[in-house]
């Protein structure tokens, strides 16, 4: 069972920058695919970013140019440098793998971005 952590959430203002963190228990040189997603109260969890093997990047168009997903294999830690941030940026995020067509979810961290 792969268990992935998160941190780094918090509440900050409109511009300012946050990064997320996300460890894998397995090594991520295994996962198919990583990937960030986040959830508004009351809406469907939605991709934000995402590393697949052998792919480009993948971004929301919501996010180009202001996130960036990156990878740290020694760590098998995957982050979410997010800057210039806004309000509608406010939502859960959530860490997501996929190793051997299973796919595995983290437990969260909020991000606020107030006005």
């Amino acid at each position: 069972q792969v268990q992935l952590v998160e941190s780094g959430g918090g509440l900050v203002q409109a511009g300012e920058t946050l990064r997320l963190s996300c460890t894998s228990s397995e090594s991520i040189l295994n996962a198919v695919a990583m990937a960030w997603y986040r959830q508004c109260p009351g809406q469907q969890r939605v991709l934000v970013a995402r590393i697949t093997t052998g792919a480009p990047r993948a971004y929301d168009d919501s996010v180009k140019g202001r996130f960036t997903i990156t990878r740290d294999t020694a760590k098998n830690t995957v982050y979410l440098q997010m800057d210039t941030l806004k309000p509608e940026d406010t939502a859960v995020y959530y860490c997501n793998a996929v190793y051997d067509y299973h796919e595995y979810w983290g437990q969260g961290t909020q991000v606020t971005v107030s006005s």
